[in-house]
């Protein structure tokens, strides 16, 4: 086993240790397809729940979205980053001879599912802030990757922002429906509509018997 297959084996101990990194699927099985999950952004610890909360096959072909200028600001965190989570680095500063979502096309012409939080930086209230058009822009150009919605709860209180000290907390991921862009659907009515489709999730109920829970290994 490589340094970075044990790290990532311990590293998904630790985040169930921490946040019992619970996945409870209601729209849809935990399918090894490719997808783009997209999720309510409150805590850098987002990613790591969503990450543990995966079954093993599907985190092997799921990378996150990472900002380039704070993911690769230290050696270790470019190594975790690249060689754990294998991250898709993205530019925060948008310049004229850069497209900030080439990255996240190649990676989807590769094969590969992503993690997105299209309110692109972390909040800290309860409802997600508008949706950045990032997400049309790649339903639109990849219209047979399957769109999944997914609502992070409680991991605020795990990792608030501007705090390095995880608290345990009980958390979970909850995965819903997958969404399709509409043909000729305007670009603002899609992005209010998938929204939408992440805070729906925040109001269900308990996950019913007949549900199906992906069990993260």
């Amino acid at each position: 086993m490589s340094r970075a297959e044990l790290m990532g084996l311990l590293l998904s101990f630790a985040a169930r240790l921490i946040t019992g990194a619970q996945g409870h699927w209601q729209g849809c099985p935990p399918k090894a397809e490719q997808r783009i999950y997209f999720a309510n952004h409150q805590s850098h610890f987002d990613w790591v729940l969503i990450w543990a909360s995966l079954p093993r096959d599907l985190r092997a072909m799921t990378r996150p979205i990472a900002a380039r200028d704070y993911w690769t600001s230290s050696p270790f965190k470019h190594w975790l980053t690249r060689e754990v989570f294998n991250a898709v680095y993205v530019s925060r500063q948008r310049t004229d001879d850069e497209d900030p979502l080439e990255p996240l096309m190649e990676a989807l012409r590769n094969g590969d599912s992503l993690v997105i939080f299209p309110e692109g930086t972390r909040g800290n209230r309860d409802d997600p802030a508008p949706f950045k058009a990032g997400l049309y822009h790649l339903a639109e150009a990849f219209p047979g990757v399957q769109l999944i919605p997914a609502w992070i709860d409680n991991v605020q209180r795990v990792m608030p922002k501007g705090e390095v000290v995880p608290v345990p907390i009980l958390c979970s991921v909850t995965y819903g429906t997958p969404l399709q862009l509409q043909d000729g659907e305007d670009k603002r009515v899609f992005l209010d509509r998938a929204r939408a489709a992440v805070m729906a999730l925040r109001d269900t109920q308990a996950p019913m018997a007949d549900e199906v829970t992906g069990q993260a290994s």
